[in-house]
């Protein structure tokens, strides 16, 4: 799996099973990093879309808040981590490498065109992309993360 998917499947993955009560024995076993689950609608069906630029897209019953579940994953977090501003927190608070080697790699997904030997502007732009992306594919991330 990408490393986008990877981030996807963390934070909408444990998401679906916290909120999905169908989850059951799943939610009580989390793992780093989950397979995606959509909560089903009212309707019990799950809708999913054609593949987006990352991986499929999963459009969710109801939005995801980014924002919250992050939240709540740093105030579990051991380690004061601030997932608002920088990628490696991010990618740690996630229980991903956050190391140079896989923020290229990720930076290569996302189609970085920068230098990627100019690590503080290549992390401004990683933790923007995921930010922007995470909202295409239906999360809900605040306004001022997507600039």
């Amino acid at each position: 799996m990408s490393i986008f998917g990877d981030i996807m499947s963390a934070i909408f993955g444990r998401s679906a099973k916290a909120e999905t009560p169908a989850a059951g024995s799943q939610a009580s076993a989390p793992s780093a990093s989950p397979a995606p689950q959509a909560s089903p609608s009212p309707s019990g069906t799950v809708t999913r879309t054609g593949p987006a630029p990352i991986g499929p897209k999963v459009e969710w019953s109801e939005p995801v808040d980014v924002a919250a579940v992050l939240d709540a994953f740093a105030k579990k977090s051991k380690q004061k981590l601030n997932w608002r501003t920088s990628i490696v927190d991010l990618m740690k608070l996630l229980d991903l490498d956050s190391s140079q080697a896989a923020r290229k790699k990720l930076a290569e997904e996302l189609h970085y065109s920068g230098d990627t030997k100019d690590s503080a502007k290549m992390n401004v732009w990683l933790h923007k992309q995921v930010m922007i992306k995470l909202a295409a594919n239906g999360g809900m991330v605040p306004e001022d993360l997507k600039h």
